[in-house]
Order: structure tokens, then C-alpha cells, then sequence
């Protein structure tokens, strides 16, 4: 059997590609839309999340052990600075006390009379020391009864609102009992969060602005403290006011809206979002230059729906890329169809 070689004679010769032809060569610019960059005035605005909290708030426990002879908490009720709350059972205490007060009376004669006859030598300096000694070592006793029986009293730390109690009259109650909350009302803070980069344009005596749900009107306050570091987690700033004037509607725990003012900036530089590219560690933007690409990084500031600020990177006069971003590389060929 023999093999056979046969060509059609429709059959084209395939040849090298005539010059011009086949894709794009690299040489060409790409095409693409740019924005020239000027300064623009901006407000720099931010609204964040705050909670409304009392000016004071204390949990009340008792310091030592014992049962509840004594319940002066009604719920609800505001109760003046040093009211007494909570009594606990101090009947040997105070038993243990009488007996001392009896024993001070009489060792306190026994020093008279040795005072007495100290002065015609009747005893001697010595004894009437240890006489005058044991007088002072009662005294010094009966203090330490009565610091016990304070400890058996709960007073209000101050003047505010007594919120639910825990406990009923006859409880048995330890240090780790909670009585009841005290708050105080009369003036609220406002506590809220800023993001790291605004933490250098909070300080004391700032005064900002915020809204609750049910009350139309903007309440203000005053920035008091900050916290003294940022929180790593969050990498936000812990900022704490006193709310101006009072309101029914305000109470503590209720969320807030809070308005922040950083001045006007006539002098900021101003380019379309779209301008922006976002990348692992920074931010760029491909700036027109000579008719190539420079790509340039930038900080960012305050933004819209449709600008962003430019903090550093670029300057007014530059030309920014905003179409064809991803099919641009450093230093390639750029053709400006149109210059907004």
C-alpha cells in the first residue's frame, strides 16, 4: 500500500501580516478623560454615634456583711447627698460600745484621782502614766466601734436618682451584693468616638453639636476630656462632653447624633473620586505629565458622593487621570480626549 500526497487548489498560502495590520501596537497612547486640579472651598463635617450617660453614676454595696434592718429606698426617688439608704444589723457593735463607754468613765475618774495624788507624791509618775495610758486606749477603741457601725450604713454618695433596688427588708447581703444604682441627672455627658486622623482637632472647650430621636431641635455640649490614647482595635479616639441645658426627652443611655464642625478650608484640593486608586497600604492617583503617566501618592481627606480632598501627592495645575485607570501603566503613553 502506497501513501498519497494531494493538495486542493482552493487552498491559500498563508504568508507574514501586512504592515498595519493585526492589534494595537505598544506605542499608541491610550485614550482617556482627565480633571485639572484647583483649589475648591470645603466644610469639614463628620457625624458620628454618641450615648447619652449621667453626670455621676454609682453602684451602691454594702462594706461588710449583715442583715437589713433598715430600707430607705423608694425606686425612682431622688434622694439629697448623705441620705441614709441601707441599714444593717449593728446590735453588738453597739453593745460592744456601751460596754467601753462605761469602762472610759471610770478609768477616766481613776486618772482624776491619781492626778491628785500624783501632785502630793502619793504614787508615782509612772503609775499615773499607765492610768492616763489605759484612758486613751479605750478612746482609741470606741473609734474603731464606731468606724465598724458606719460600715453598717449606706449613704447616698450624692445628690441624685435612686434606680431599682435588688434587695428586700431582712436580706442577707455581702460586699458583692448590689443594693441599687445611684445617677445623677441634673447634667448629662455625651460620649461619642472620632476616627484617628480628627483626634489632633478634638480638644477640651470644643463645642459640639447633637440630636436625639424625638426632639427636633440641636442640643450642644462641651468637650471635657478625651481619652489619652487611641484604641488599637478601633483605631478611634474616646471623646466625653456635658451636655448644655436639660430636656425631658433626654435621659441617660439614649443614642445620639453627633455633628462635628473642623472649620471651612478655602484652599482645598478637590478631584473626583473615581481619580483615586485604592491599594493595599496606600492611595494613588496617575497624573498627566508630558504626556506620560506618573502615578503619585496621595492622602486623603474629607469626601462627598462625588469629590474627595487630596491632603498630600499632588497640587493645584496637576492633570489627573479619572477614565481607563486599571489599563494604565507607570510611565505609559496618555492621550487626553477631555480635560474637565
Amino acid at each position: 500500500m502506497g501513501l498519497v500526497s494531494c493538495k486542493a487548489d482552493g487552498e491559500k498560502k498563508i504568508g507574514p501580516p501586512a504592515p498595519g495590520a493585526g492589534p494595537r501596537g505598544g506605542n499608541q497612547p491610550t485614550r482617556v478623560e482627565a480633571f485639572l486640579v484647583k483649589e475648591a472651598s470645603v466644610s469639614e463635617k463628620l457625624e458620628v454615634p454618641g450615648s447619652l450617660i449621667p453626670f455621676e453614676s454609682t453602684e451602691l454595696r454594702p462594706e461588710v456583711s449583715g442583715r437589713i434592718t433598715q430600707l430607705n429606698i423608694r425606686e425612682g426617688q431622688s434622694v439629697p447627698q448623705g441620705a441614709l439608704l441601707v441599714k444593717l444589723y449593728d446590735g453588738d457593735l453597739q453593745a460592744q460600745l456601751k460596754k467601753l463607754q462605761v469602762q472610759l468613765e471610770m478609768n477616766e475618774k481613776t486618772a482624776q484621782r491619781q492626778a491628785e495624788l500624783l501632785k502630793i507624791d502619793g504614787i508615782s509618775k509612772q503609775e499615773y502614766d499607765l492610768s492616763v495610758l489605759e484612758v486613751n486606749n479605750i478612746k482609741a477603741d470606741m473609734e474603731l466601734i464606731r468606724t465598724s457601725i458606719a460600715k453598717t450604713e449606706i449613704r447616698a454618695p450624692f445628690a441624685g436618682r435612686i434606680g431599682l433596688r435588688n434587695v428586700s427588708m431582712g436580706a442577707y447581703v455581702t460586699p458583692a451584693t448590689l443594693i441599687t444604682v445611684i445617677r445623677q441627672e441634673e447634667q448629662l455627658k455625651l460620649e461619642f468616638t472620632v476616627p484617628e486622623k480628627y483626634s489632633s482637632k478634638i480638644s477640651a472647650g470644643k463645642q459640639v453639636q447633637f440630636t436625639v430621636e424625638g426632639l427636633g431641635k440641636p442640643i450642644f455640649a462641651k468637650v471635657i476630656a478625651t481619652e489619652e490614647a487611641v484604641t488599637e482595635d478601633t483605631r478611634s479616639l474616646k471623646v466625653r462632653s456635658v451636655v448644655q441645658g436639660k430636656a425631658a426627652q433626654l435621659i441617660p443611655g439614649a443614642f445620639a447624633k453627633v455633628q462635628l464642625d473642623f472649620g471651612k478650608d478655602d484652599n482645598a484640593i478637590m478631584i473626583p473620586s473615581q481619580a483615586v486608586i485604592p491599594q493595599a497600604r496606600y492611595k494613588k492617583v496617575i497624573v498627566y505629565r508630558g504626556g506620560t503617566a506618573k502615578f503619585e501618592t496621595v492622602t486623603t481627606g474629607v469626601r462627598d458622593s462625588t469629590y474627595v480632598q487630596i491632603t498630600s501627592g499632588i497640587q493645584k495645575g496637576d492633570t489627573v487621570v479619572i477614565t481607563g485607570l486599571l489599563s494604565i501603566k507607570p510611565e505609559g503613553k496618555l492621550e487626553i480626549t477631555k480635560l474637565n
